[in-house]
């Protein structure tokens, strides 16, 4: 029950450096690029957060990105393995596409989440890890503080430029 629980966390972890880095490398929080992102950031930033990190969270609410594509990729390699995993990048990307998303974030979390979560159950861990992980991630970013998560993801985009 312990080895269970230590490998959740180690894979929301995983997840979450996962996600928030390659949302960060393809510059989510520079600006809203689909509809309803810069509304998202505004109120997040009315409510003392801050706007690029708040425009980040905008851009994970209204368009598959690198949070979604690591959690269907943990569901696609529990259900078929590799072929799973790359199958939830191409709905991913579909999925992008239909927001009218430019960019790629979700569609190469997606991918990079599908090896990742492969070669760890190789090391013991179990992709179900992986989505209770994920589950996790998205928890600290989406559903926990909006105010303190904006600041956090504000000072790593600071980092990154």
């Amino acid at each position: 029950m312990l080895d269970e629980f230590l490998h959740i966390l180690a894979a929301a972890t995983i997840s979450w450096i996962l996600f928030v880095t390659v949302d960060i490398l393809f510059r989510l929080p520079e600006a809203g690029g689909v509809s309803g992102a810069s509304a998202v950031a505004r109120d997040i930033e009315a409510g003392g957060g801050a706007l690029a990190g708040g425009t980040m969270m905008g851009n994970i609410v209204c368009s598959p990105d690198a949070s979604a594509g690591t959690l269907l990729a943990a569901c696609g390699v529990y259900a078929a393995g590799i072929p799973g995993g790359l199958a939830a990048a191409l709905m991913v990307f579909v999925g992008n596409r239909i927001c009218h998303d430019p960019g790629y974030a979700g569609t190469t979390g997606a991918v990079l989440a599908t090896f990742v979560v492969y070669a760890f159950t190789l090391a013991g861990f179990a992709a179900t890890d992986f989505i209770a992980g994920m589950v996790i991630a998205i928890l600290t970013i989406q559903g926990l503080s909006h105010t303190h998560a904006s600041r956090l993801l504000d000072r790593l985009w600071r980092i990154r430029q």
